[in-house]
């Protein structure tokens, strides 16, 4: 980080960058609604992560979309350290 940046954190993210996250597009073969959801699982806080998948699911994107190898997001980052509290979120958000 440059020492002219100051970093932060706990800072409340706006709905508007959270909804960003929906404009993210794939520019491989990765279906949309997947590649929007892992974008969000990189780049927000669980948190700021619930209020994305509220914003997901209101637009019609797809919280059961699957790769080309038929995995799916829980499949995609269930080894991943801290993935836990995201996968619980994906799961509730399925019903």
């Amino acid at each position: 980080m440059r020492k002219d940046k100051k970093k932060v954190i706990g800072e409340e993210i706006s709905d508007e960058s959270i909804k960003l996250f929906l404009e993210l597009e794939p520019t491989d073969g990765t279906p949309s609604s997947l590649h929007k959801l892992i974008k969000a699982y990189r780049g927000l806080r669980v948190d700021d992560f619930e209020r994305f998948l509220g914003f997901f699911v209101e637009a019609g994107y797809d919280l059961n979309v699957k790769d080309a190898r038929g995995q799916d997001f829980v499949s995609l980052i269930a080894d991943q350290r801290q993935a836990e509290p995201y996968i619980e979120l994906i799961e509730a958000a399925r019903g």
